[in-house]
């Protein structure tokens, strides 16, 4: 027996912790002690009950964690090692990491790398993990600091904060944006050169506007990325891996056919291993650990639930890691 966040609608939502009983592994799977995962937006989303994200119920959240190799049935994983696991539908079509026990895909894990803990790999989490292949999406395609100027939309979020610190990390200029006043100086502590209000880019889109921004790295979709596009610079590269404003895209062809812009589309979830490699191989090199641990608070799997909460609502800042061994 282990113990776990379970999540259920039969037929009211309920979310608490509960025990649950182990079952056999099948041919390609690992089973983990998982020591850590974090507190991401989607995870509350779905512990919230807020979004549709949950496919069959009953659940365990979380999409990501850390543990060590309990069991495995993958010639490629053996007792004792540490692994990393994000995405590949956990927390939403098969259970998910807050729990003291997860079955695994093998073909989803990543060893932990060194120098990183299981502790900073988890502050890291699912957001840094997709903030650090928007960074990738931008180096292929030709984007490097003397390019320009690097826009992050969502900044006070765990995608963009972290994207702030990767590309201040890396020596770009960073323009961050956010709705909240009072974070200006929590973004200029991660690297930010300058910190614009939201709505500068939230409201009805111009299909053309003042080039100004070499790259941008977008969280919030709908008019934000609409007007991102139409100060992005000629040729210049947006990566968009989220859609906390909305789904849509009210913009035109503009960008794209007048000023060769190319929109490139990040999903963390479906990764393939060879890209989840060379990301956390990456975080592991290229991001200053002192900046994430000052940004990094860890929280009990009993107190997971009301953080989530505070995520849902915008209160939260920084990192939030779930402790999930008891």
């Amino acid at each position: 027996m282990f113990k776990a966040l379970v999540l259920k609608k039969d037929p009211e939502f309920w979310v608490g912790l509960e025990s649950l009983q182990s079952v056999e592994l099948q041919e390609g799977q690992v089973r983990l002690g998982v020591k850590y995962s974090s507190l991401n937006y989607k995870d509350a989303l779905v512990i919230t009950n807020t979004a549709p994200v949950v496919r069959t119920w009953p659940m365990v959240a979380g999409i990501d964690g850390v543990g060590i190799v309990l069991e495995s049935k993958d010639a490629g994983w053996q007792v004792g090692e540490w692994a990393i696991h994000n995405g590949w539908g956990m927390g939403e079509t098969s259970f998910g990491l807050m729990a003291e026990q997860a079955i695994v895909p093998a073909r989803g894990l990543v060893r932990l790398p060194q120098p990183l803990t299981a502790l900073e790999s988890m502050a890291i989490g699912t957001a840094g993990y997709t903030a650090m292949l928007c960074v990738m999406a931008l180096e292929r395609h030709g984007i490097e600091p003397k390019t320009g100027e690097v826009l992050v939309t969502g900044a006070s979020g765990g995608v963009g904060s972290m994207s702030v610190a990767l590309l201040s990390s890396l020596g770009y200029a960073v323009v961050a944006s956010t709705g909240k006043v009072d974070e200006h100086d929590f973004l200029r502590s991660l690297g930010a050169q300058e910190v614009i209000d939201r709505s500068q880019l939230s409201g009805a889109a111009k299909p053309l506007q003042k080039e100004r921004f070499a790259a941008v790295i977008d969280s919030v979709g709908s008019h934000t990325l609409a007007n991102a596009l139409a100060q992005t610079k000629y040729a210049g590269v947006v990566a968009a891996c989220g859609l906390a404003q909305g789904a849509d895209l009210p913009s035109t062809v503009m960008p794209f056919i007048l000023r060769s812009v190319s929109l490139l589309g990040i999903d963390s979830v479906m990764a393939p291993i060879a890209i989840r490699q060379e990301a956390w191989a990456r975080l592991a090199k290229d991001l200053d650990l002192a900046k994430l641990k000052r940004i990094t608070q860890v929280v009990s799997i009993q107190d997971a639930v009301p953080k989530a909460h505070e995520l849902r609502q915008g209160s939260l800042k920084g990192r939030w890691v779930v402790e999930v061994s008891l």
